[in-house]
């Protein structure tokens, strides 16, 4: 669970606030706004105006009342323009030719707007003698006039329509509504010609030509007959010979037969395979899919559970347990058997796709020689269809531009496809710069600039964060879980801080003796006779000074042995759990998935690493409040995870502490390193924790005086733990070969 995901669940963002703050900036936001306003109000008084006028042309299709009607009784009405011949016209319009034209009718060139380099400057000229520039008056006026006339005309078809709209801009309103007009009029013009020209050589050259092809398609026509009755060529619906429909068919069926076949060889094989290795079928999906098998499973899990029940309170000779055993035997064999049958299953599907393909390849070599045959006939008849096609083709084409053309032959029936419905009329208003709008918008800026920076600036302090109301309720019932529960702890002296890790601010904490999760555990009765436990021989080494007991030297002993699961007791109090929580934190560094369990009573790893004391942790997990993925949450500071203590009531929540135990065992098979921080936990705590289990603990004392680390040293020798690490929290540099036992 991500960092930002834990804090969105214990801070809200406070709007008021967020508003108050630009409130209490008022003058600032206030400055910023006629500040960008004045600014943008100099810029736009300080630019040439410009005038824009426009005239629209409506794209149709034009035809004289005469020759109009004589299409529609043909049925030759020409259709509509498509989107596609409107973008053309757009382009026509910008053409090079047509304002060239424009240019010379309206004598363009002759104004400074249109030709600045009309009158060169002394540098200009200067350049132009030295040969580094070409003499701009060399080109004709038209081509100087192009470039600029270009930059100040915009054409655009209007959204949805056959319209395409003539906008210029220019610095004298008269010219701007003057040159759209005259760009329609030279358009219409050049249209109506071109259509002229057009028509009259069409049909000049397609009278000849369509008489020619209409002896080409009867005579290709006669050829394709002669040629299917004399090969025996029957056509299907779908454009092939009845022989080519077959084999298609078959090579199809043919095709699905194999796939078939070397899907049931592949699935035997799998099966085969598994039970030659002796491993599980349950991989398979034909074994799954067994209703037998899922029964023969169920039964071996109810087995298997029984069992595990039953081996916590019978020793493993007891007849009981022999029996289940036995019966889960039974079972084993019994699935193997179902496996078995269930290959000889595949094993018949793949014999029986195998024949079914040898009937089909002997069908199909039969055909191909059919097929074959009637191939070599069906080219030359292909050949001869495409041939009446193409000449078919193209007479239609020949006759249908000759009668197009031919209605179009006189000057009255070529008008252009296009009609001006919008003349552009002499503008009255500044089109560029909107002096207002423009200042408007910059104060606008200003303000909104100003107030991001100040919200960004309460958002990233904190200031604008407040508690949520779900927060608040478990704040609330935590202190007065804690109130009944845990005993307050006597303040101690604030000490001096250590150097160990860059993240000093951890133990920057106040100072206090951390009652243990451990300790408010309910006793546990003994049974009768058990044997004390064998106290191991702990190894005696004197504190040299060239011993190492930081916390650096016991992250390196930690992760160079590998060691699982550490428990880590600070009868010291935070100071000691702080140290841990640096020994994490260095884990961490060193690549490898680290986590922290925190079961001290002052919460003391929660406060150092989780956004939040209050988020959900071990003790809700304990009793069923919680799942694992609410309680792991990750460090603020690094790399590492922390489970935090929790909000659920601590006796409560300790009563299963035997499945405590079964948690950090599945943590470990997760996680490089488990570290199980227990603050001022007793060693019977500690006990109850392991179950007797040989487990490296770690004490973490910093501080400490010599006869405090041998008392403990003592107690936990004499309850059967020999791998004892002490850590002092002492900055030194790590050993190069950190023992198997620190102290």
């Amino acid at each position: 669970m991500s960092g930002v995901h834990e804090s969105q669940q214990d801070v809200d963002i406070d709007l008021g606030g967020l508003f108050g703050a630009i409130w209490r900036n008022r003058m600032r936001v206030l400055l910023a706004t006629v500040a960008c306003a004045g600014i943008a109000f100099a810029g736009a008084s300080l630019i040439t105006p410009k005038y824009k006028s426009e005239a629209r042309l409506l794209i149709e299709t034009r035809e004289p009342a005469f020759t109009t009607g004589q299409d529609r009784a043909q049925g030759g009405e020409q259709p509509a323009f498509d989107e596609a011949g409107i973008a053309s016209q757009v382009q026509l319009l910008q053409s090079a030719d047509l304002i060239k034209q424009v240019a010379r009718n309206m004598k363009l060139y002759e104004l400074e707007e249109f030709d600045t380099t009309a009158k060169p400057s002394a540098v200009s000229d200067v350049l132009v003698l030295l040969g580094l520039r070409k003499n701009p008056l060399d080109l004709p006026p038209e081509e100087r006039v192009l470039k600029e006339f270009t930059e100040k005309l915009t054409v655009y078809q209007v959204e949805r329509s056959r319209v395409i709209a003539i906008e210029f801009a220019s610095k004298d309103p008269r010219l701007a509504a003057e040159i759209p007009n005259e760009m329609a009029k030279v358009y219409l013009s050049l249209q109506s010609g071109a259509k002229l020209d057009t028509n009259s050589e069409a049909t000049r050259w397609l009278e000849p030509e369509i008489a020619n092809l209409r002896e080409k398609v009867r005579e290709a026509e006669q050829k394709v007959a002669e040629y299917r009755s004399q090969s025996d060529l029957l056509p299907t619906g779908d454009n092939s010979t009845f022989a080519v429909r077959q084999l298609n068919d078959i090579s199809t069926e043919l095709a699905r037969v194999r796939g078939e076949r070397a899907n049931a060889e592949a699935r035997a094989e799998s099966v085969r395979a598994v039970l030659k290795s002796g491993g599980s079928p349950d991989t398979l999906s034909d074994v799954v899919g067994s209703q037998m098998i899922q029964r023969l499973k169920e039964s071996e899990a109810q087995i298997q559970g029984q069992i595990s029940d039953l081996s916590t309170s019978l020793l493993e000779g007891h007849p009981r347990l022999k029996g289940l055993r036995s019966q889960l035997s039974g079972i084993r064999t019994q699935i193997k058997a179902e496996t078995q049958k269930i290959l000889s299953s595949l094993e018949n599907e793949a014999k029986t796709a195998e024949l079914r393909e040898t009937q089909l390849t002997q069908q199909l070599n039969k055909l191909k020689a059919d097929t074959a045959r009637a191939g070599e006939d069906e080219v030359g008849l292909k050949a001869l269809e495409r041939e009446a096609a193409a000449q078919r083709q193209l007479l239609e084409t020949y006759l249908a531009r000759y009668r197009e053309a031919t209605s179009r032959t006189s000057n009255n029936a070529t008008p252009a496809d296009a009609r001006i419905i919008s003349a552009a009329v002499e503008p009255t208003e500044v089109s560029f710069p909107k002096v207002v709008p423009i200042t408007v918008v910059g104060g606008v800026a200003g303000f909104a600039l100003s107030s991001i920076i100040i919200l960004l600036a309460e958002l990233f302090s904190g200031r604008a964060l407040k508690p949520t109301a779900a927060a608040a309720a478990a704040t609330s019932r935590r202190r007065e879980e804690e109130e009944v529960v845990v005993e307050t702890p006597e303040p101690a002296e604030t000490v001096e801080e250590p150097v160990v890790h860059a993240d000093r601010e951890a133990f920057r904490e106040p100072v206090v003796p951390a009652r243990s999760l451990l300790s408010d555990m309910e006793p546990e009765d003994e049974d009768e006779g058990e044997e004390e436990p064998e106290v191991a021989e702990i190894a005696a080494v004197e504190a040299e000074d060239d011993e190492d007991y930081s916390i650096a030297a016991v992250a390196d002993y930690l992760v160079e042995n590998e060691i699982p699961v550490a428990i880590s007791v600070s009868p010291s109090g935070d100071r000691g759990s702080a140290a841990t929580v640096m020994l994490a934190r260095r884990i961490a560094q060193e690549n490898r998935k680290t986590l922290i369990i925190d079961l001290t009573g002052s919460a003391c790893p929660t406060r150092l690493m989780a956004q939040s004391q209050f988020l959900p942790g071990i003790t809700d997990l304990l009793v069923g409040d919680a799942a694992f993925g609410d309680i792991i949450h990750g460090d603020r500071l690094s790399d590492a995870h922390i489970i935090p203590r929790g909000n659920a009531n601590i006796r409560r929540a300790m009563r299963g502490i035997d499945r405590l135990a079964m948690v950090v065992d599945s943590l470990s098979d997760a996680y490089d390193t488990v570290i199980v921080e227990c603050g001022a936990a007793e060693v019977e705590g500690v006990r109850r924790l392991t179950r007797d289990q040989q487990m490296d603990i770690i004490l973490s004392l910093p501080g400490a005086d010599e006869d405090e680390v041998v008392d403990l040293l003592t107690a936990f020798g004499d309850a059967g733990y020999s791998e004892i690490v002490l850590m002092t929290g002492e900055a030194k540099e790590p050993p190069g070969h950190p023992g198997r036992r620190a102290a």
